[in-house]
């Protein structure tokens, strides 16, 4: 059986030297072997008005830049035509492949073009492409038009200098297609016609499904990428001051807490902040001390004072969970000056208001490490500032599909995968990090998923819905929540 898309991807690769009739043959040949004939019910029509070959027209180069590619099947099968279109630019050089908007803008395709899940792809598109070794660029919004594609990007690829100068501003995605490589070439057509086909919802035949799924899994799975935990020991013990940020349910204590363990042999000190940890609490203050008859204080040393007295003798880890919960600029105090990573040999050192030991001056052990966790769903506590966060490395913990997998039943599975497709499809930026993390999928059975989900995952996202924290998106998030409710009514 003759491999179509391999076809098409070498009719593409070979540029202008493919003829207006080989590259609408291999186009057409997608349909009855990657695609079902359905997804092209205007196939049978000498002109399928979702199909465009401008690869044969005479003219000179400065009047016309040859291209073929797919359209919305709205648009009329010639003249200028809108909305999102993959094609493709012959050259003699080789080709250049790339999702574009029509001149006549975003209509029929707004739902597509303004849609968040459909500019996240894009961006794992690019990411993809990189990673392959090819030439790739993505607009930071696919909706925006009038803008040209930026000069670095240009300088790049000269060969398609008409390209640019006519099409430049309908572009928001673009890859260089390899010429003498079709193994790479291949991947790249197959990667931008997956990610066409899943927009306008073409229908995979089943020979291909697996692969074609697995693809666009992919570039929801960048979304949701986790480092390990030696990823973040590496960092931490390069950076020093590390924090694990992202939605409730990752396990950002839970993998604090090993770090402590197995890196550090248990060495260190766990606290945590809330509104109403102090200064006294975090470094040093006075106490009372009950044990004479008379009242009277002394000087107590607190949790970061501690933690670096264990790190005397080894290196120690001080864990900070919920450190965003806590007014930081009172907490920490003059003792911010001393994280900064790198200069404690310089003698960087802070007088303390209260000598502890009868020693007011002091200075952070160059082996004691900080690592805090923060919630970025919780919107009752203030952004931490500047001055301080330039002070840590950060890392975003998302929820690992990989864990559900593991430690969860099908249903388990099924459900959170329709509450991330939910976020990555709709909601904006700053609620990607609401998104629910994995530790409220964990269940051995479907009885004890089900207790999970209805005392501990629902009661979360009612309060995103009654809050409003989606905003847009709030109409999908309260129908997939309908739908995780009535999977786990049964008894």
């Amino acid at each position: 059986m003759s491999d179509e898309l391999q076809i098409l991807a070498n009719a593409i690769a070979a540029g202008s030297d493919t003829t207006s009739e080989t590259i609408g043959d291999a186009i057409k040949g997608l349909f009855g072997s990657r695609f079902h004939k359905r997804s092209a019910s205007h196939l049978e029509h000498d002109r399928p008005p979702f199909i465009r070959n401008a690869y044969g027209r005479s003219g000179a180069e400065s009047e016309h830049v040859a291209y073929a590619g797919f359209i919305n099947p709205d648009n009329p099968p010639s003249g200028p035509y809108g909305g999102t279109s993959l094609v493709w630019f012959p050259r003699p050089e080789g080709c250049l492949i790339d999702f574009g908007i029509g001149t006549r803008g975003l209509s029929p395709d707004e739902g597509i073009l303004t849609r968040p899940g459909h500019r996240r792809r894009i961006e794992s598109l690019r990411k993809h492409l990189v990673k392959l070794g090819v030439t790739a660029w993505a607009r930071q919004d696919p909706a925006t038009m009038g803008m040209p594609v930026p000069k670095v990007v240009t300088d790049q690829l000269p060969a398609w200098k008409p390209v640019f100068d006519r099409y430049g501003r309908e572009l928001y995605c673009l890859a260089e297609v390899p010429r003498n490589n079709p193994d790479l070439a291949k991947r790249v057509v197959q990667a931008f016609v997956d990610l066409y086909a899943y927009e306008r919802g073409w229908e995979v035949l089943k020979a291909a499904e697996d692969e074609y799924h697995s693809f666009i899994a992919s570039l929801h799975g960048a979304w949701l990428e986790t480092p390990s935990k030696e990823e973040i020991t590496r960092l931490l013990r390069s950076r020093r001051f590390v924090v694990l940020e992202g939605p409730p349910g990752t396990g950002k204590s839970r993998i604090a807490k090993q770090i402590l363990d197995e890196a550090f042999a248990n060495n260190g000190v766990i606290t945590q902040f809330h509104p109403s940890t102090t200064y006294e609490d975090f470094v040093a203050g006075l106490s009372p001390d009950v044990s004479h008859a008379s009242l009277r204080f002394q000087a107590r040393p607190g949790h970061l004072i501690e933690a670096s007295k264990k790190a005397e003798s080894s290196g120690a880890l001080l864990v900070i969970d919920e450190i965003n919960r806590a007014d930081l600029g009172r907490v920490l105090g003059e003792s911010i000056y001393l994280f900064e990573a790198g200069h404690n040999e310089e003698g960087r050192a802070v007088r303390l208001p209260h000598a502890i030991d009868g020693v007011n001056e002091f200075v952070l052990p160059s082996n004691l490490f900080v690592l805090a966790t923060m919630n970025t769903a919780d919107r009752s506590v203030t952004r931490m500032d500047l001055a301080i966060r330039r002070r840590f490395a950060f890392i975003t913990m998302m929820p690992d599909r990989d864990v559900v997998k593991s430690t969860s039943t099908a249903m388990g599975l099924k459900l959170f995968d329709a509450l991330c497709d939910v976020f990555l499809e709709f909601a904006p930026d700053d609620a990607l990090t609401l998104m629910p993390g994995h530790s409220y999928f964990i269940a051995c059975d479907d009885a004890v998923l089900r207790d999970r989900i209805r005392y501990e995952l629902l009661p979360l996202v009612d309060e995103y819905l009654r809050e409003g924290y989606l905003g847009p998106a709030s109409g999908a998030l309260h129908a997939v929540r309908n739908l995780i409710a009535d999977s786990t009514s049964g008894s």
